[in-house]
Order: C-alpha cells, then sequence, then structure tokens
C-alpha cells in the first residue's frame, strides 16, 4: 500500500511538473515558432529564442588573425599596422556590443571592399560622428552605398557611402 502511495504520488508530480514546463514554454515561445537557429537547437531553445539574431546582427569581417596576436604573462599584443583606440558616447544606439566604458580598436579602410556585412564603422553625418553596424551593401547609379543600423535601434540609416566612413571598428576591450 505504501508503495502505490509513492507510486501515485510520483505520477502526480511528475504529470504536474511536465503540465507546468509546457505551459510555460507554450506561454513563452508559443508552439507555432519553430525554435531553431542554424547549428544550434537545444532542447527546444535556440539563438533566436535567446535573443540573439544573425540576421539583426551579423558578425564583423575577421580582421585579426590568430598570427597577429601574441600572449605574454604580463600583456597582449595585436600586431595591426595603422590601428587606433576609439571611446564612444553613452548614445545606447550599439548596446549591449559597444558603450562608453567600451575601448575600440579601429582602422581606416582604404576602399570599399574593405567592408563587410557585419563591420561595425564610424561615418559622418552632418556634424556627428556615428557608429553602426552594416546590414547591407548596395549599389545605385552613384555606385556603391551602404546601410547600417544601431543593434539598439528599431530602424535603419539613411545610404552611406564610402566617402563618409572613416573607420571600421575590428575589436573591442571592455
Amino acid at each position: 500500500m505504501n508503495t502505490q502511495k509513492t507510486i501515485g504520488i510520483c505520477i502526480i508530480f511528475l504529470f504536474g511538473f511536465l503540465s507546468a514546463n509546457l505551459l510555460g514554454l507554450y506561454l513563452i515561445y508559443g508552439f507555432e515558432t519553430p525554435l531553431s537557429f542554424s547549428n544550434f537547437s537545444l532542447n527546444n531553445l535556440s539563438w533566436n529564442s535567446l535573443g540573439f539574431s544573425s540576421e539583426n546582427s551579423p558578425a564583423p569581417f575577421d580582421f585579426v588573425k590568430e598570427n597577429q596576436i601574441e600572449v605574454y604573462e604580463d600583456k597582449i599584443i595585436i600586431n595591426v599596422k595603422d590601428a587606433s583606440i576609439s571611446k564612444y558616447a553613452p548614445t545606447g544606439s550599439m548596446l549591449p556590443v559597444l558603450d562608453e566604458g567600451s575601448n575600440g580598436i579601429r582602422i581606416k579602410p582604404t576602399s570599399e571592399v574593405d567592408i563587410h556585412i557585419g563591420d561595425i564603422i564610424s561615418f559622418r553625418q552632418d556634424s556627428y560622428s556615428i557608429v553602426h553596424r552594416v546590414v547591407e551593401i548596395r549599389t545605385d547609379v552613384n555606385g556603391t552605398y551602404f546601410i547600417t543600423k544601431g543593434d539598439n535601434n528599431p530602424v535603419s540609416d539613411e545610404k552611406i557611402r564610402f566617402t563618409d566612413i572613416e573607420y571600421i571598428t575590428i575589436g573591442v576591450i571592455w
């Protein structure tokens, strides 16, 4: 009799536990939405369902190769020709990647082919220096232009021409 009670309590607990978790997944994710992304899917979780999306924030181009990084006990040296350091204004447009405490490593692009979708660039617009991610590269009658967007902004910027681009951010140190 004791064994039957124990089994009954375990079944009721298990049923309640599974019901609560399935209801929670339905309320949070909905069953109609596929929960997978590229190569990552684990127990109905995905990078997209966790708030990460390659469509919204594509990864920057790999400007720094492993052989350009030297690691010592007391320092790290990154060998990049003509690099400079940048600081960022507290606008919030590039959160969580960049904020006012971030230190950027940047280079000057030499041509349009240096700029890729996913890169974070600095460009002039009016009298302001803006730092946003390249989300599209297009061509019109005037040549190549770039569409940028702050990672934390709901809308894209206007057309950016190569002549307005000052730097490409190739690394960030927090």
